[in-house]
Parts: structure tokens; sequence; C-alpha cells
């Protein structure tokens, strides 16, 4: 009788689409990369000092989530708007926390079409231990990870996706906040607000401070919470697209 809801990413349907041996630093890792999607699964073991490994995508990744699954490690994310300098940054999926600086993460090398790098942190790159990294990049008209800047106000920051937006979850950077989420299939009309918390184990929470609204092209903040939409406070979010333009079937 409980009420669930799922978000789906499309890799290779469990066939890998490289498998990569350890080399030197470099880990050994098994890829799925759906490049059309912008999206890579890959599991890797680690090798404990700085290494790349091969995403498969073409494309420069904005967006990866990594999760030791070996141990109790916190998620680590890199997020390619965090800041001027995201490859020296990172944040914590798994809490509120602000963004913080680690050389320990990503080596302060961002990532390339090719590969991305993972340094010493126990959390994406312990020696011998297993991981998941969830990786994702930018396709036109689908998905988007980018930042904005609050103004405190309902009638709040527009920001442009250049696509009907489906999923969004954004997260204060600059200061402890939620990692908000909301979508279209639980809360198809505006105003939304029906927000579930990455950190949280919380139900669904609804709130006027919370609210904005879906667009066409984007999403427009109507609430004031401090999560969301704090005068000054900067924010970044991962968007995808109800109907991808990029691959709509006319009527």
């Amino acid at each position: 009788g409980s009420t669930y809801v799922a978000w789906n990413w499309k890799a290779n349907g469990g066939t890998a689409t490289a498998t990569i041996s350890e080399s030197g630093d470099n880990p050994a890792a098994s890829v799925q990369a759906n490049p059309t999607a912008g999206f890579s699964l890959i599991t890797y073991t680690g090798t404990g000092d700085a290494g790349t490994i091969a995403h498969g995508l073409g494309a420069v990744p904005t967006m990866m989530i990594i999760k030791n699954r070996d141990v109790a490690d916190a998620w680590a994310v890199y997020h390619g708007a965090n800041t001027a300098a995201p490859a020296t940054d990172y944040l914590v999926l798994s809490s509120t926390a602000a963004t913080a600086d680690a050389a320990t993460y990503w080596a302060d090398t961002a990532p390339t079409s090719s590969v991305f790098t993972v340094h010493d942190a126990h959390n994406v790159n312990a020696d011998g231990e297993k991981y998941v990294a969830y990786v994702f990049a930018d396709v036109e008209g689908y998905s988007k990870m980018g930042s904005y800047v609050g103004n405190g106000s309902a009638d709040g920051t527009f920001v442009f996706t250049g696509f009907d937006v489906s999923f969004l979850m954004r997260k204060r950077t600059d200061s402890a906040g939620n990692w908000v989420i909301t979508d279209s299939a639980r809360d198809p009309d505006n105003v939304s607000d029906e927000n579930l918390y990455a950190d949280l184990n919380y139900v669904e929470y609804s709130g006027t401070e919370t609210q904005f609204d879906f667009l066409s092209n984007g999403f427009k903040m109507r609430g004031t919470w401090a999560s969301t939409n704090a005068s000054g406070a900067t924010y970044i979010y991962m968007a995808f697209a109800e109907n991808p333009f990029k691959y709509a079937n006319a009527r």
C-alpha cells in the first residue's frame, strides 16, 4: 500500500562497452556507456593513488556520483558548475554540507572527454576496494547540469535549460542545504513543491517556501527557502527533460 518513485537511466543493458585492466595507479574498471544519453555506469577497483578511468561518453562529464561498495563511506559528488575550479572541490550526496576543497578526490584535475581522475580519498579510490560511478554529460535538449544564484523572492530566479524539465535535483553550495528532488511524475502541475531529499529519509514534503515552476525551457523559483532560493546564495542543479527536443516525435 505504500507509494514509491524510481528514476532510471539507461546504460547498456548490463553488457560492458569497455573492460579496463589496472595499469599503474589507473583502476581496473567495467564500463557501460550510453553516449547518446550522456550516461555511463562504471564499476572499478581502487588503487589508492591518483589514476584515470575512461568513461566512454566522448564528452566532458558535468556530474559524477561515486560510492564505495565495500565500506560505509559517504557518496562523493563532482559537479562541473560547482565553483570556478570544480575539480578542486567536492560535495557529499548524503550530507547537507557546503562545497569543500580537497585535492584528494579528483587530484585537482578536471575530467576530459575521455577520462576522469580519482585520487586517494577513501570515498573514491582506496586500494583494493570496489566502487560504482554514475557519470553524466550534458546532452542538448535532454540534460543539463548547471548553477544559479538565488534572489530570495517569490518572483524567483529563472534558470534556462533549453528543454521542458521533468526531473530536477538542486543543492546549495556556499552553505549547508538539502539535496532537493522534484519530478513531474509525482507533481505534474505548477506550482511544483512535492520534494524528496537525497540526504534524508523523510517522506515527501510540500510548502510554499519550496515552490517553483517547471517550464518549457527551464524552471523558475517561486519559494524563498534557503536550500533553493536564498538571496545571493549559489546552487548547483541536475535536470532532465520531459520530452527531449532532440528526439521529439511530431504530431
